[in-house]
């Protein structure tokens, strides 16, 4: 699959999918211009654009479809900011220290097909431009042992949160270990309902986690 996508990017140049410009899929200039997440969301999740603008919905069906993993670190860079610049006031008000980035999980089967995470990917190239000043990565802390229906084909609310539960798990004890009284960040790319996430978090402060947050790209 990387292969065909170096080939393919050879034959057929990557343009920014807003302006045009050569070299790269989405410029840091338009994501930069593109309209923030304005739709109402829980205080505790910090999603960056709106999901609806064509381009970032179109730059995260090619991140996790296409295998444009490139956009990670375009994502990346968006949040990486918008990350300190939360960290700031909770490390002073909530005493939100040391964190841990956790990417939302897949499971196993949807991993397989699609060869890669994209929330990891992120988290990854978030690590990358922080060098551990202010949080560290643990992958594979927590799992997703059930494989639900994709939570965007189902309409109904009730229907989407029945879909959920019991789909997240901690790993093992010794993960357990890590998140114990630890505040965590949860990493995803697109949150609609909130659902995923706060899933996630029940089952990371179940497991013994001290406080939990959650930046997606969008919304």
């Amino acid at each position: 699959m990387r292969i065909l996508n170096t080939i393919l990017d050879f034959v057929f140049p990557s343009v920014c999918l807003s302006c045009g410009k050569g070299g790269v899929d989405l410029c840091l200039e338009c994501l930069s211009d593109s309209p923030v997440a304005e739709r109402e969301s829980a205080k505790w999740i910090f999603p960056l654009f709106d999901y609806r603008h064509p381009p970032i919905k179109k730059a995260v069906w090619l991140l996790k479809y296409s295998s444009k993993r490139r956009l990670a670190k375009i994502f990346a860079e968006a949040l990486y900011f918008r990350i300190l610049e939360e960290l700031a006031e909770l490390e002073v008000m909530e005493n939100f220290r040391q964190p841990i980035l956790i990417p939302i999980p897949l499971s196993k089967k949807r991993q397989r097909e699609r060869g890669f995470n994209q929330a990891e990917l992120i988290c990854r190239e978030l690590i990358k431009l922080d060098t551990g000043k202010n949080f560290t990565l643990a992958e594979n802390v927590l799992i997703k042992p059930k494989d639900t229906e994709h939570q965007a084909r189902i309409e109904d609310r009730g229907k989407r949160l029945k879909n959920l539960i019991g789909s997240f798990a901690v790993k093992n004890s010794k993960e357990i270990q890590t998140i114990k009284d630890r505040n965590i960040i949860l990493i995803d790319d697109v949150t609609t309902t909130g659902a995923t996430l706060n899933e996630a978090k029940k089952t990371l402060k179940l497991a013994g986690a001290r406080k939990v947050i959650a930046f997606a790209v969008a919304h």
